[in-house]
């Protein structure tokens, strides 16, 4: 062992990037949440009244050195770097902003919970003791879209351990019998056939009800794989009685839960970041006012300091509560910097967005979507890659063509036959719309879908096909199949 100097150069990020860094990440909804949070948590930040605002010049310059535990002499602060703060953002001077004030207010759904609802219905039936705990541990145990996803060992061992009942396999079917005759009809199930079977069952019995309940009870496979012919062959039926059953099918519901268990959650609601609108055959962007808050360093810490320079006695509490003080009122600052960064980032990365895409915001056609990466934008200005995606994954645009999420613009190239660069976005929308007009009956498999994109001058891998086909949500061939 022996002790040596070593020279090492470190790069760490500030308190402040890091701030400003999770900022520009967050959505319009959670950055209001973010505000509001440090509203609370910090005493010397206040929100201004609009109706009172005074645009006066911008930011001054203010000397932010960290404080250490230690008292402090009167040279330590600098009262009039406070007390002269101006706190107008200069975004408020700058940016267009978009002043409509409609959905200032997220609607939410109340109501009981989907496990409240069975229970319910659950209470309004004759069981003795043990059958009711033993149904209200399956109602507690069946998830948000219906079904009980343990097999019945696993209830039987989970009854013994956690509620000390021992129960019979008969007397768990019985009882888990009475459960699935729960409304929404299917809820119980252990397994997508028997889900459909109890809602087929729940149904009132006709001919086209008897077959289906028949084909799923005993030609799951072959129904799931759509091997129609060999249904046909089986059940000796033509295609017309085939198709009746398949459209009762159709019908139900494979997630019953969900039908209910959708009114309990908040209803969804997209707040578009920006916003653009063509006025003269030009594009105008705006930003959301919702992302342009008017923060100020609070008066009342501003009076409190101006009396603590006036005071010629101070004491030591006194040097400790404007220590205090002054942390907080750092903390404000740093704050209110780090959302006039945050809106300076997002509008010039949204410009740059714009001006990138101007083709396709103008007409609205995907094909004039030109191919994009991050270190297009990043590149465009100036900025580092991981800046760019943070806007682009959480943030979103109203158009005149609808509300789109910024990473869909985004995309690789992918070079013709006759050369051209084209957006893999272009790709899609032809593959898809190949897809959407091919025969149902006889769907075009991968290989064929490849050949028909080569027709068209598109280049591509089969692999590729099946990737793009994937990311569109669009099953096989074989899964396609309709009669």
């Amino acid at each position: 062992m022996k002790q040596y100097l070593k020279l090492k150069l470190n790069q760490k990020l500030s308190p402040q990037q890091i701030q400003l860094m999770k900022l520009i990440q967050l959505p319009t909804i959670d950055f209001e949440q973010k505000i509001k949070q440090e509203l609370e948590e910090n005493p010397a930040l206040e929100i201004r009244d609009n109706s009172n605002d005074v645009l006066d010049e911008d930011f001054s310059n203010s000397n932010e050195d960290e404080l250490n535990n230690e008292s402090i002499d009167d040279d330590d602060i600098n009262i009039e770097d406070y007390i002269n703060y101006d706190d107008t953002p200069a975004y408020k001077l700058s940016y267009n902003t978009n002043n409509d004030s409609e959905n200032s207010e997220i609607p939410f759904a109340s109501g009981i919970s989907f496990t409240e609802y069975l229970l319910n219905q659950l209470n309004t039936l004759r069981l003795n003791d043990d059958e009711a705990k033993i149904a209200e541990f399956l109602v507690g145990s069946i998830d948000n879209s219906g079904y009980l996803r343990q097999n019945t060992d696993e209830i039987i061992d989970d009854l013994a351990f956690t509620q000390n009942i021992d129960v019979s396999i008969e007397k768990l079917k019985k009882i888990l019998s009475i459960v699935q005759q729960l409304d929404p009809p299917g809820v119980g199930a252990q397994s997508l056939q028997e889900c459909l079977i109890l809602q087929l069952k729940r149904k009132p019995s006709n001919k086209q009800i008897n077959l289906a309940t028949n084909i799923i009870e005993n030609s799951f496979d072959q129904f799931s794989k759509k091997h129609f012919n060999k249904l046909i062959v089986k059940y000796d039926i033509n295609e017309n009685e085939l198709k009746a059953a398949i459209i009762e099918i159709e019908k139900l519901n494979p997630k019953p839960g969900n039908s209910y268990s959708n009114y309990e959650k908040p209803i969804e609601q997209i707040i578009p970041d920006f916003k653009i609108e063509i006025s003269n055959n030009s594009l105008v962007l705006t930003l959301n006012n919702r992302n342009n808050p008017v923060l100020k360093i609070s008066n009342h810490y501003n009076e409190m300091l101006k009396g603590y320079k006036l005071d010629k006695n101070k004491t030591k509490s006194q040097r400790e509560a404007v220590q205090f003080i002054k942390q907080k009122l750092d903390s404000a600052k740093w704050f209110i910097d780090a959302v006039k960064q945050r809106q300076e980032t997002l509008y010039v990365t949204m410009s740059a967005i714009m001006e990138y895409q101007e083709e396709y915001f103008l007409s609205g056609d995907e094909k004039q979507m030109k191919p994009m990466i991050l270190k297009d934008i990043a590149e465009k200005i100036e900025m580092d890659i991981s800046t760019i995606s943070r806007v682009a994954n959480s943030k979103y645009v109203d158009t005149p063509y609808g509300t789109k999420l910024l990473k869909e613009f985004f995309s690789e190239s992918m070079t013709t036959q006759s050369g051209e660069e084209i957006s893999t976005i272009e790709i899609k929308k032809i593959l898809e719309t190949i897809i959407e007009k091919e025969n149902k009956r006889a769907p075009q498999t991968d290989e064929k879908l490849v050949k028909l994109l080569q027709e068209k001058g598109y280049k591509i891998a089969r692999r590729t096909v099946a990737k793009y086909r994937e990311q569109l949500n669009i099953p096989v061939a074989r899964l396609r199949k309709e009669i």
